[in-house]
């Protein structure tokens, strides 16, 4: 396999890796609002993902920074003609990590409800719009054959790329609530395996609705395969937190998460941006890479490094892997 699809394939494995983590936090601040009902259930949420969540995004900033450095044509037609939502996703992640960290450094109560008003927003905006972002990519965009994109920002909202939206939100916030429900003790574990059946038919119906899409518009043998394990294993995760499962089903909602990103990448290569002006101007894993060199040193560079960063990840969720209540919850406001 040569190196540009080598790094095609490990863009991949990174963006499925931040999706599958990123995405149950995600899930857990728009929760703040859906699910707790006081204050003290507020803070047993955001202490189930706080410990994890900035290592999460770790992989955000390897995605992009590998599609800069192994595709940078990529991500130049990219980040040019997706700027406005990718501005929107990065100020809310910001607004997100400065709520987390703020929230609890002054007692008052507004001052607590408005960072937790921040990381419910800046939760659910990042989950939509990281959909409408990958449909459009799937879909293709209006690319010349100078690879710039010529269109506008309203044709990204089309049908196709909201109902991706709407699927990647509704999924990060199922895959949020059977987290809450492994994470947590108590009356908020009960109803989060509760609100999690009722995510988990919704998200069922949006996600047959778009892969299937998908698969009829582009898809292909290798595709079908992604859908049907992605469509199993929601169903699975449905079935494992009804017989209250926990690990079952969030093992199963990852999968679910892991296979529909596979899907994605399966019918997008070998292109990485599709042109519907005219497919002789896409973008694809050939015309869009760096240099052989430069693939080489970065895929002993990744050899090296990846390990170590799957090794203390998986320790800090080790070291945090107790479940957590109310009862927990100190009466301290800090």
């Amino acid at each position: 396999m040569e190196l540009h699809n080598i790094w095609f394939v490990l863009i991949a494995v990174l963006w499925t890796g931040y999706f599958f983590l990123e995405g149950f936090d995600f899930g857990v601040g728009v929760l703040t609002k859906l699910l707790a009902r006081d204050r003290a259930e507020r803070r047993v949420l955001i202490n189930t993902i706080g410990p994890v969540w900035d290592g999460n995004e770790v992989w955000l900033l390897s995605a992009g920074g590998a599609t800069f450095a192994a595709f940078p044509d990529w991500y130049a037609t990219l980040f040019s003609g997706f700027y406005l939502p990718l501005l929107v996703i990065l100020i809310s992640l910001i607004v997100r990590g400065v709520a987390f960290e703020y929230r609890a450094k002054r007692p008052e109560e507004n001052w607590q409800r408005n960072w937790e008003h921040a990381i419910f927003w800046a939760s659910l905006v990042p989950a939509f719009l990281w959909g409408v972002a990958f449909a459009n990519i799937v879909r293709g965009v209006r690319i010349d054959a100078d690879k710039e994109y010529v269109g506008t920002f309203l044709e990204l909202l089309n049908p196709y790329a909201l109902l991706g939206g709407l699927v990647t939100l509704t999924l990060f916030t199922f895959h949020g609530t059977v987290f809450t429900a492994l994470k947590t003790v108590g009356e908020i574990r009960v109803r989060a395996r509760r609100l999690a059946l009722v995510l988990g038919v919704i998200t069922a119906v949006l996600a047959v609705a778009f892969l299937g899409w998908t698969q009829l518009s582009r898809g292909d043998a290798g595709s079908l395969v992604a859908l049907t394990v992605a469509v199993l294993s929601l169903l699975g995760a449905l079935v494992m937190i009804r017989l209250g499962r926990e690990g079952w089903s969030f093992a199963l909602s990852g999968i679910t998460v892991a296979a529909a990103v596979t899907m994605l990448f399966l019918t997008l290569f070998p292109n990485v941006m599709p042109s519907s002006l005219d497919p002789a101007w896409s973008l694809t894993v050939t015309n869009a890479s760096s240099s052989p060199y430069t693939l080489k040193i970065m895929t002993w560079c990744a050899g090296i490094a990846t390990p170590l960063v799957l090794l203390y990840q998986g320790w800090t969720y080790w070291v945090f892997r107790k479940r957590i209540g109310t009862q927990h919850i100190a009466d301290a406001h800090h």
